[in-house]
């Protein structure tokens, strides 16, 4: 099976852990442990956990993770939830469980390359559904159902959207499950990013609280600050969980106890860790436009969740050498666009500490003094 060079992964993996000011990260500036167990109220934690046994632990995900995870929807029970490697886990484990050579996978377009990468190398045959700056980074309903045919059998979106910060409201989330629906396909919605909304007043339901046919993850290293835990979740009905149990017996066996205990205990505290989080990204969000209405070279759609966003630039370079040159002269790390197989745009993580992203974007503004226009 061929699989086709993972863009973003391989430049961060190459280039980030020499960034002197890492601007690129999306995950909201991640917990020490020391933090954490601060927050919640739980120092004692690892004093409690001596007598635990390290052995495989609940396969699917523990009773009390999975009631957590069941918690943060409307409609979905325990059973309804099983636990992966990350979000990126629990997406290869949809993809594995559904798509077979031959069907059709209509996928937004840029995303996160695994979205559309893995149906491929899959034997589907795949459809982007491309994503317009002048639509704010918005699927079109009409363009979707142009993609659709009698053998579609998967719809992915990912909503807050990475790389933009483009967020599907409600009624447009509502269409494209309608879309699903009418060709009997299932929707894959990456929601890895769910519930960091810029603007206060601003509520999405997920994907699986408004149809049968959708299959949602979710992440602990975005919104909850537990990078490190490596846990992610697939929610959807009985049916799709149970068919994703029987391939996941062929990849993982179960995930592990200290980060199913960690993960158990943030979900007891959600109310604790979105207020922090959500007074970071909205803190930096308005630092950052600031910064973008001062800079000519500079412009975007302002993005309205998540932690990323997709700069324009009016620049005579590729992303990839100015990414690179920013890095090297001023230590300052970047996304560059053709990791999302876009040109002129760069991915900015605004997540991270207020004082890396103000020293990052003063270097980033005196670099662009020095390029070419």
């Amino acid at each position: 099976m061929k699989v086709e060079p993972f863009l973003v992964e391989q430049f961060m993996n190459t280039y980030e852990h020499k960034a002197e000011l890492n601007i690129a990260e999306t995950c909201v500036n991640p917990f020490t442990l020391k933090e954490f167990l601060m927050l919640v109220g739980q120092e004692d934690f690892f004093e409690q956990l001596k007598e635990m046994k390290l052995n495989y632990g609940f396969i699917e995900g523990s009773p009390s993770l999975l009631k957590g995870l069941a918690s943060l929807y409307d409609h979905m029970k325990p059973e309804n939830v099983i636990t992966a490697g990350g979000a990126i886990g629990a997406n290869f484990l949809v993809f594995y469980s559904l798509v077979e050579p031959g069907d059709t996978v209509i996928s937004i377009f840029p995303t996160y390359q695994q979205l559309y990468s893995v149906a491929k190398s899959f034997g589907a045959k795949v459809k982007l559904l491309r994503l317009r700056e002048d639509n704010k980074w918005l699927p079109d309903i009409n363009d979707l159902s142009e993609l659709v045919d009698d053998k579609t059998k998967l719809i992915v979106i990912n909503n807050p959207h990475n790389p933009t910060g483009s967020l599907i409201d409600t009624n447009l989330l509502k269409e494209i499950c309608a879309v699903a629906e009418e060709a009997d396909a299932y929707l894959l919605c990456d929601e890895s990013y769910r519930g960091l909304y810029v603007n206060p007043d601003d509520f999405v339901p997920s994907a699986v609280d408004l149809s049968d046919k959708a299959i949602a993850t979710g992440s602990f290293s975005k919104a909850f600050s537990l990078t490190g835990l490596r846990l992610g979740w697939i929610a959807a009905q009985k049916e799709l969980i149970e068919e994703c149990m029987h391939h996941r017996d062929y990849t993982t066996i179960s995930n592990d106890v200290i980060a199913d205990a960690l993960a158990s205990l943030a979900l007891k505290h959600t109310d604790r860790i979105f207020k922090r989080n959500l007074k970071i990204i909205r803190t930096n969000h308005r630092i950052l436009s600031r910064w973008i209405k001062d800079e000519s070279l500079i412009d975007w759609v302002p993005p309205e969740a998540g932690t990323c966003a997709f700069l324009r630039y009016r620049m005579n370079i590729s992303s990839r050498d100015l990414c690179i040159r920013l890095l090297r002269e001023k230590g300052v790390f970047l996304v560059p666009s053709f990791c999302f197989g876009m040109k002129r745009h760069l991915r900015i993580g605004y997540g991270c500490k207020t004082e890396t992203l103000e020293r990052g974007l003063s270097s980033f503004k005196a670099f662009l003094r020095t390029c070419p226009v």
